[in-house]
């Protein structure tokens, strides 16, 4: 019987190593997130590694040649305990496979989520960092955010990927 074991990655490589990793043979899970990223003014939501550096893998420790794990391309180590890989738990893995397909890992629902009168922080433009209350939802993407400037309540409209939840 197959169980998962915890495999840590070179910088970045998370990806790499479960290439090579499926390629011998293994079944592995990468579980990742939507994150959003500002990068020359422009905000997007891209998908990264929900733990950096660190994958599943699920092989059977009695019939399976593992150690060939640690000489795979994009791979730091095996998490182990003695000479042994460190089993995860039963039911786990599929949990946050569970997690990861509903949503509940993405910076995309908790923005989807907000509400009037929740409080919000600019991420971008010109307000940057400044916390406002969403006063009401706009046109579908937009958001009219009420910010504290100057002593009084300015409102202002936004594009709703332009705030995040405090």
């Amino acid at each position: 019987m197959s169980d998962w074991y915890v495999v840590h990655s070179q910088p970045h490589a998370e990806l790499k190593a479960s290439e090579h990793l499926v390629r011998q043979g293994f079944e592995t899970f990468l579980p990742r997130c939507k994150r959003w990223r500002t990068h020359a003014r422009k905000r997007e939501l891209v998908s990264r590694p929900l733990f950096p550096r660190y994958l599943f893998v699920s092989f059977d420790l009695e019939r399976t040649r593992w150690r060939s794990i640690f000489s795979t391309v994009g791979v730091s180590n095996l998490i182990c305990q003695g000479e042994l890989p460190t089993r995860v738990p039963l039911g786990a893995v599929e949990a946050i496979r569970a997690a990861e397909e509903a949503g509940l890992f993405d910076a995309s629902q908790t923005v989807q989520q907000l509400q009037p009168g929740s409080l919000v922080r600019v991420a971008t433009g010109p307000f940057a960092d400044l916390v406002g209350r969403i006063q009401s939802m706009g046109s579908p993407g937009r958001v009219r955010v009420l910010l504290g400037i100057l002593g009084s309540e300015i409102p202002t409209n936004m594009a709703v990927s332009d705030v995040e939840p405090v």
